[in-house]
This record gives C-alpha cells, sequence and structure tokens, in this order.
C-alpha cells in the first residue's frame, strides 16, 4: 500500500481581482447590480496522479511558481484539493514555515516548549527532547533571553532545531538544506540525513539539484502545475537543466514563471 497516493488532485484558488468591496458600495451597487469584483481562477495543482511507496525519497523541482511548494502543503494537508482524492497512510513531519509560532516575548527554553506542542509533543515526550534540542542550537545563555531579541540567524537555529527534533512517518522537506548560517549548515544538513534515514517516505523540494540527486531516490519536475517528468533523479535534472539553458539568455537569472491560470494540455 502506498504510503502517498493523489488520484486526478487539482487545487483552485479563487482570487478577487480588485480591491474588496466595502459594505455602503455593495448595499448601494450590489444588491442591483452584477458584482463589480469578479473572482480570478488560478489553477494551482492540475490533475496530479502521483503515488509514493515506502522507502522512496522522492524530490520535487522546478522553476519558482511551479506549484512544488503548493503541492507539498497539499500533501501535508495544509489545502484540501478542490477535485481528486488525497490518502496519506502515516504521520507527516513537515519542515516548512519553521518560523511559525514563536511567542516572541517568551525565551528560548519556553519556546521549545510551545513549538514542541504545535508539533504534536506531550508534555511528557518534549521534556526528554528539551535538552538535546537546547545542545544543537549552541545558543547557550541565550536561551534565557526572549526570542524578540535574536538574530535571524538565532532564530533559524532555534527553529530548526525545535523543527526536527521528531521521529516522522513521512516526512516533507521545503528549501531546508541550507538552514541557518555557513558554520550551522553542516549539522543541518546531518540532521535532515538522519531524518531522511529513518523515514518511511519522504518528499523534498528544493533548488538545490545536486542534493535532490545526492538524496533521493526518484524526482518529478513541476511546471505550470503539472507533473512534466517523473524519473531516476539525474535524468529528471538533467532535462530540467537542460530546459532552463534553452529558456534564458547567457548570464540572466532563472526566470520567474508567470501566474497562471490554465490546466496543462
Amino acid at each position: 500500500m502506498a504510503l502517498i497516493e493523489l488520484n486526478d488532485v487539482s487545487l483552485t484558488f479563487h482570487l478577487r481581482q480588485n480591491r474588496k468591496v466595502s459594505l455602503k458600495e455593495y448595499i448601494l451597487n450590489g444588491l442591483f447590480l452584477p458584482t463589480s469584483n469578479p473572482s480570478l481562477a488560478i489553477h494551482a495543482l492540475n490533475h496530479i496522479d502521483l503515488k509514493v511507496d515506502e522507502g522512496e525519497r522522492l524530490g520535487i523541482i522546478g522553476h519558482n511558481g511551479a506549484g512544488k511548494s503548493t503541492m507539498l502543503k497539499l500533501l501535508a494537508g495544509v489545502y484540501p484539493p478542490t477535485f481528486g482524492t488525497r490518502t496519506v497512510n502515516g504521520r507527516i513531519c513537515s519542515l516548512f514555515d519553521i518560523n511559525v509560532g514563536f511567542e516572541m516575548e517568551a525565551n528560548g527554553w519556553d519556546n521549545i516548549y510551545y513549538r514542541g506542542y504545535l508539533q504534536g509533543e506531550t508534555p511528557t515526550t518534549i521534556r526528554d527532547k528539551v535538552q538535546a534540542i537546547a545542545d544543537f542550537t549552541e545558543l547557550g545563555d541565550f536561551l534565557d533571553v526572549p526570542v524578540r531579541y535574536y538574530s535571524a540567524g538565532m532564530m533559524v537555529r532555534l527553529a530548526f532545531a525545535i523543527a526536527t527534533a521528531v521521529d516522522p512517518e513521512i516526512l516533507l522537506v521545503d528549501e531546508m538544506l541550507s538552514a541557518g548560517d555557513l558554520a550551522f549548515q553542516d549539522k543541518a544538513v546531518g540532521r535532515i540525513k538522519s531524518m531522511i534515514n529513518k523515514s518511511k517516505a519522504v518528499v523534498i523540494v528544493s533548488h538545490d539539484l545536486d542534493s535532490i540527486k545526492k538524496l533521493c531516490t526518484r524526482a518529478i519536475w513541476f511546471q505550470h502545475g503539472c507533473i512534466l517528468h517523473d524519473g531516476p533523479p539525474e535524468e529528471v535534472v538533467e532535462k530540467y537543466k537542460e530546459s532552463v539553458k534553452q529558456s534564458k539568455p547567457e548570464g540572466a537569472d532563472e526566470p520567474r514563471q508567470k501566474l497562471y491560470t490554465h490546466a496543462c494540455a
């Protein structure tokens, strides 16, 4: 049985094209005239069929705006499918938006507990992990200081240490392979690799193509909310790199995808 299975899954967001209509405008005009603020349908994911079996490490690559992170959030249950079915068999750990949920006036120790509870820990289970989390951050006495005084790098250290102090069955990772400063990155990559080895299945979104090739057993290339290619990481990465070379002028940055409102052919 697959740990993750998507059957003909689509996800559509409806955005207002103009500003919000005020109550006064609605009363004066909306009751008698057609709406002056129509919605715009954004087809973020289009008819996705995907299975991830136990033991697989799946990498997702593609341009900015291709739908990679949206796909990961749908797998995590943040977004329900607009159409189709999503089935997940196992406990999910999601490593994205790791800075969400901090109490800025509380110190580092207290935030370890707060964030732990948000991740599903109990007072007993988090108590057994607190010291290991604190040691991994290398923040020392700064853990006694309210986190609103932390630098961005210190916040990343604390958030990453808490977020990765779990034993997941299904691990979802979004651009976490270069967390923190250079001195912290080797430890972060080592921690991620350890979690990958312990997980039954892993899905990684990253622009670091070398890491996708090293860490994954399979890769998919996303474009316009569709799976363009699915196969061995080396093969999919090379096809993606060749496409990027053909589509951008020499010396230009990677093109950012336009906001798309169509389905793939």
